[in-house]
C-alpha cells in the first residue's frame, strides 16, 4: 500500500523509457473467457486483456518481469529477480514467490546495492497493455504463510507520473493481503493526494479462504467512482475527491498498467517460501 506505493513510482519512473498503448491490440479477437459483464452505468464490457497462463513460460508480448537490477524497485530486504525460482508458468497457474536464499548476496540496485538474502518475484503490463476506466479482475488464491513483511497484491499502477510523484498520480489496489495482522481481510484501497485512508480503504473485506482457494477479485473503474467486488459482490466503492488544483476524474483519467507483487516474511529461516498462485488476468472497457 502506502509504503510499497511510494518505492514504486521510483521503479516505474526508471522504467519509463517509453509511453505505453492503452490497449492490447488485439482486443476484438478477445473473450476473456465468457459472457462479457454488465457495465455499472449500462450496457456491456468488450474484453481487452485476458491471460490464462497456459503453456510453461511467462508471456512476453503481455508481462515484463520487475527486477530490482533493472529499475530499482526494491520493498525492505527483498531484491526483486528474473528468476523461475520466483516467477514461473505450470499447470495453468503464475506463481509468484519471495524466497528466503540459502546466504547473502548482493542486490543490485540504479539507487544503490544492498546485501539481502531475500528474493521477490513481480510482473507487470509495462508497455505491453495499459488502460483508461473498464473493469479489471484477477482470480487468485493468496499465500497461507502469515508474518510482518508478507504482502501479495494484485494492484494497478499510472503508466506515467502525469501529476507528479506518488501518491499524486495515484494507485489503485483492486486485492492486497498482509500476513498481519488480520490475514483474512483482502484490502483495496485507492491512493490519491488528498485521501482519507479510513475511507479510500475497504477495511471490512473478508474473504475467510483467501489462502485456501481460489477467488475472483475485480474493479470497475468509472470517472467518478471505483467498484471493488470479490467473486462478483461489490465489497467496496470510494468516489474520490482529489486535493486541488487536481479535479475529479483526476488523478485516475490516465492509462494504468496491471502489476502483480509478492513479497517475504522478514526474519524467516533460509529456505522459506511464499508463493501466490493467479489463474488468469482480465481486462475489459
Amino acid at each position: 500500500m502506502r509504503i510499497r506505493a511510494a518505492a514504486t513510482l521510483v521503479a516505474l519512473m526508471a522504467l519509463a523509457i517509453s509511453a505505453c498503448g492503452g490497449g492490447s491490440g488485439g482486443e476484438h479477437r478477445l473473450t476473456c473467457g465468457g459472457e462479457p459483464p454488465a457495465k455499472p452505468g449500462g450496457g456491456s464490457y468488450s474484453c481487452t486483456f485476458s491471460d490464462n497462463f497456459t503453456g510453461s513460460t511467462l508471456d512476453s508480448s503481455k508481462w515484463m518481469v520487475q527486477t530490482t537490477a533493472r529499475s530499482g524497485y526494491a520493498t525492505g530486504s527483498d531484491c526483486y529477480v528474473n528468476s523461475r525460482n520466483n516467477i514461473s508458468v505450470a499447470g495453468g497457474y503464475l506463481h509468484l514467490t519471495s524466497r528466503v536464499e540459502p546466504a547473502p548476496f548482493i542486490c543490485h540496485s540504479p539507487l544503490g546495492h544492498f546485501t539481502t538474502s531475500q528474493t521477490a518475484g513481480s510482473v507487470l503490463t509495462f508497455d505491453k497493455f495499459a488502460q483508461t476506466y473498464g473493469r479489471f479482475e484477477f482470480r487468485a488464491k493468496f499465500p497461507s504463510t502469515v508474518g510482518p513483511g508478507v504482502d501479495s497484491a494484485l494492484w494497478m499502477y499510472p503508466v506515467k507520473p502525469a501529476y507528479g510523484a506518488w501518491p499524486n498520480s495515484g494507485e489503485i489496489d483492486v486485492a492486497e493481503r498482509f500476513g498481519t495482522p488480520t490475514a483474512d481481510h483482502i484490502l483495496p484501497s485507492v491512493h490519491y493526494a488528498g485521501e482519507d485512508s479510513a475511507l479510500s480503504t475497504g477495511h471490512g473485506c473478508v474473504v475467510p479462504t483467501a489462502d485456501s482457494a481460489f477467488h475472483t477479485y475485480a474493479v470497475d473503474w468509472t470517472t467518478t467512482t471505483m467498484y471493488f467486488r470479490y467473486d462478483g459482490h461489490l465489497c467496496f466503492q470510494h468516489f474520490w475527491t482529489p486535493n486541488a488544483p487536481l479535479v475529479r476524474p483526476q488523478p485516475f483519467d490516465q492509462a494504468f498498467d496491471l502489476v502483480m507483487t509478492q513479497t517475504g516474511q522478514r526474519g524467516a529461516p533460509v529456505g522459506t517460501t511464499i508463493t501466490m498462485d493467479v489463474d488468469w488476468v482480465r481486462a475489459w472497457r
